[in-house]
């Protein structure tokens, strides 16, 4: 399912307009990636968390040429799934 697709599924499940649907899905979205991206966690319940980690500096190799190289530490977003999202995965 891709972004067009939720949105015409929540709004035929909320008998809003797509117009409506896809304010309410971009400022999820958008709420979501302002909040991880000032380093607070966003926990849904029963769906899951976002939160910002840091990754440490590391080796790596290009995988052309075999040349190590080396990778700078960085912040990444990172989502953990809740208990009842994997649950309802692992019945499928």
């Amino acid at each position: 399912m891709n972004k067009t697709e939720m949105i015409e599924e929540i709004a035929s499940r909320t008998n809003l307009t797509k117009a409506d649907a896809a304010r309410a899905v971009n400022a999820v979205l958008d709420t979501i990636v302002e909040t991880v991206a000032k380093g607070d966690d966003v926990t849904l319940p029963g769906f899951g968390s976002f939160k910002s980690v840091q990754r440490a500096a590391r080796e790596g190799k290009n995988p052309k040429t075999g040349e190590k190289l080396q990778i700078a530490a960085t912040i990444a977003p990172k989502f953990s799934a809740g208990a009842t999202f994997k649950s309802a995965v692992a019945k499928k």
